[in-house]
Parts: structure tokens; C-alpha cells; sequence
């Protein structure tokens, strides 16, 4: 039976999104493996984790003409097959080609955010648009679940170049399974444009993606609001379990508990959310809300932390659901807000600035920790900037109307 366009929409790119995030998880669990063959410190790993992020942001400043080009499937299937060969030169005992497969795994992360909201913004009903973008959005820590679950036993039976082959073999098996959705999604593709190379490697780029996020007033404040999420979101995941071993004498099981049950909460809240803003037709009054949650809900775990490990798990569950639920209805928006000839570049631009948010953020904090000798002080800046923007945002909404 055939399914309906939203459904290969939504399965083609959610598809993709499980798998890039099934790569991406499992380059920190070898970690250790990695550095140990390059003759580097463990900590060293960081580099890779640094040019993973270039990687990323390159493709998200300059990558719309290449989406153009070959439609948002085929950029997909391509962004798996570089996901696959960057993969393949990380397991390499020399450190410089390690660095180059990061480079290449960024760049075919990056395309999962503007080709995934291009198609399924062209195929989704309206009515439950929101839901099957939370949907595909979920599949990141859905991913990363996988991940986590599947990678050390692969190590264990294989060895480690098994387990790379395995991963490799995984993601390239994802690439030819999207073929079956590419002709059908990829037919609206905008016109062809043999010039994207010379565009992808153009500075000019970068100035394009900051002008695109002006074609609607929504847009700016969706934008700075996915940076205040990306903050806030970047720094949980970043240092809540070394905050709870360091300064509250969990254990390091323990924290790992803590940081699943969070992770969980992500995945179901994300799912949920996207409905909730369907049934009630204003995503952005939602995130406004969630702001305010999230804040509320980080303030609570900092205050809590001393407490009965249970209601631990309650903060985890509230922190995860707000903090790290917001993503799909962001998505969504920022493609309702878009001229629908722009969608691919604006959800680009607004993750670009969102992705540098995730950067910045944890380098303030641990500024921040470091001067104050705790973690407290940085996690109330944190609830606090999202919690500001929250009240804003309630305060002062622009017209929600796509342009014509």
C-alpha cells in the first residue's frame, strides 16, 4: 500500500534523522578507543567534537544552494554518505584524517534541519504539521539512545574496526533504504544550479543566511528564542551529571540514571508537544510558555539536588521535557513564519545561530563555574536568561501570517 505523501515525508526524514544521530552518538562512546590510537589524551577527544560543530555550521551557513540543486532527499542521502565516510577516516590511526572524517560528519549532520523542514513542510496537513515535525525532531535522542545501547556490545564482538564497519554499514544501509522515497519528495525540487560549489565555499554565503531571517517579523524573535533554548539545552546536557557527581556525591551510575531518565523525558515531550501546539494552533504562545517552564524547572533541580533521589527524578523528568522538548515546535514554526521559497535557508540561519548558542553557552558556564568555584551560580544564569526571553516573548508577539 502506498503510503501518503506526509508519510513518506515524515518516514524518509525521520529515517535519516535516527541514523545521523546514531553516527554522531557514537563518535564520544569510542572516544577513548579513538584517542588511545592516535596517541593522544583522552580529553583530546574534545578536537573532534570541535570540528564536528565546524563541520556543522559550514553547511548550515552555505549548504542552500546545494539543497536547491539535488532536493532535500537526495542532500539527505548525501549527508549519510559523507556521515558514512567520515566515520570511516576517524577510525584511521592517524589524528590528522581523524580530523578531517569530523569535518565530513558535520557536514552530513547539518542537512537533517533545512531539508527535513523543506519536505515536510511541502507535505505535512496543516493541522498536524507541529506533531510530524516533534515527530522527526524526536528521532535525535532516539538516535542517541541507540546508540548507547548498541555501540559497546558492537566493540565486544567485533573489535573496534568491526564495530566501525558495522556503523559504516548501518548509516550507508539508511542512505539506499531513503532512495525508496526520493523520486516521489524530491519532484518539487526548486530549480537546478550547477554553481553551488563556488556558493558552498563563498564568504558571501554567511551574510545571506542572517538576511533570509528578516523575510518575516517572526522570524528574529524565533530565531533569538532557539538561541536561548540551544543555551540552555547545551549546558544541561553538558554539566548536569558532572554537577551531580562533583557537587552533590552521586555516583557516577547514579548520574547516568539521572541523565537517561532526562533523555527520555525529551523524546516523549517532544512527540507531545508537537500535538499540543496542533490542537492549539500557536506554537509560538507554547514556546513561550515552555521558557518559562524550562527555567522554572533548571531553578527547581539546583534547589532540589540535595533532596530524595526521587524527586531528583522528577526534576530530571520536568528539566528534560522543557529544556530539550522544544525542538520540533521551533521547527515548525520558523517553517510556518517562511516564504515557502526560503524555508530551507531560514530554518539554516535559525539553527546556525542556534547552533552557536550551544557553543557559547557551556563556554560561559564554565567561565562563569570557574570564578564562582560552583556549578549553582551558572545554572541560574542559565534558567534566567531563558526565563527573561520567555516573558518577552509572551509579552511581545509578531504577526504569525506567512508572507505571500
Amino acid at each position: 500500500m502506498k503510503l501518503p505523501l506526509w508519510g513518506s515525508a515524515l518516514s524518509a526524514t525521520l529515517l535519516a534523522q535516527v541514523a545521523s544521530s546514531f553516527a554522531a552518538a557514537a563518535i564520544p562512546l569510542l572516544g577513548p578507543i579513538l584517542t588511545l590510537r592516535w596517541g593522544l589524551a583522552p580529553e583530546d577527544i574534545g578536537y573532534v567534537s570541535a570540528v564536528v560543530s565546524v563541520g556543522i555550521c559550514w553547511f548550515l551557513a552555505c549548504g542552500g544552494p546545494m539543497l536547491d540543486h539535488y532536493g532535500p532527499i537526495r542532500t539527505l542521502q548525501l549527508g549519510l554518505v559523507l556521515v558514512a565516510a567520515g566515520l570511516a577516516l576517524l577510525a584511521q590511526p592517524l589524528g590528522a584524517l581523524g580530523l578531517v572524517g569530523a569535518l565530513l560528519v558535520g557536514l552530513g549532520l547539518a542537512p537533517n534541519t533545512p531539508a527535513g523542514s523543506q519536505v515536510l513542510m511541502r507535505a505535512s496537513p496543516p493541522e498536524h504539521r507541529t506533531l510530524i515535525f516533534s515527530i522527526k525532531q524526536a528521532g535525535v535522542p532516539l538516535g542517541g539512545a541507540i546508540a548507547g545501547i548498541v555501540v559497546a556490545p558492537l566493540v565486544l564482538a567485533f573489535g573496534f574496526t568491526g564495530a566501525v564497519v558495522a556503523l559504516v554499514a548501518i548509516v550507508l544501509a539508511c542512505a539506499l533504504l531513503a532512495q525508496l522515497f526520493q523520486r516521489r519528495l524530491d519532484a518539487e525540487k526548486g530549480p537546478r544550479n550547477p554553481g553551488w560549489p563556488r556558493l558552498f565555499l563563498s564568504p558571501s554565503s554567511l551574510t545571506r543566511a542572517a538576511r533570509v531571517l528578516n523575510s518575516h517579523p517572526a522570524l528574529p524573535m524565533l530565531t533569538a528564542m532557539g538561541v536561548a533554548f540551544s543555551i540552555t539545552q547545551s549546558c544541561i546536557t553538558a554539566f548536569t551529571a558532572t554537577y551531580m557527581v562533583t557537587e552533590r556525591g552521586q555516583s557516577l551510575a547514579q548520574a547516568g540514571l539521572y541523565m537517561s531518565m532526562l533523555l527520555a523525558a525529551s523524546t516523549v515531550a517532544r512527540i507531545f508537544f508537537g500535538w499540543l501546539a496542533d490542537r492549539l494552533g500557536n506554537g509560538l504562545t507554547l514556546l513561550s510558555v515552555l521558557a518559562l517552564g524550562a527555567g522554572g524547572a533548571v531553578l527547581l533541580l539546583v534547589w532540589s539536588a540535595p533532596a530524595s533521589p526521587w524527586l531528583i527524578y522528577g526534576c530530571m523528568v520536568l528539566v528534560g521535557a522543557t529544556s530539550m522538548g522544544w525542538n520540533g515546535v521551533h521547527m515548525a514554526e520558523l517553517a510556518r513564519a517562511s516564504p515557502a521559497a526560503l524555508i530551507g535557508e531560514v530554518t539554516s540561519g535559525a539553527s546556525l545561530f542556534g547552533f552557536i548558542g550551544s557553543i557559547c553557552g557551556p563556554l560561559m558556564f564554565a567561565v562563569v563555574a570557574g570564578r564562582t568555584g560552583s556549578f549553582t551560580w551558572p545554572f541560574v544564569l542559565v534558567a534566567g536568561q531563558l526565563i527573561a526571553f520567555g516573558v518577552f516573548a509572551l509579552c511581545r508577539r509578531p504577526d504569525r501570517t506567512p508572507p505571500a
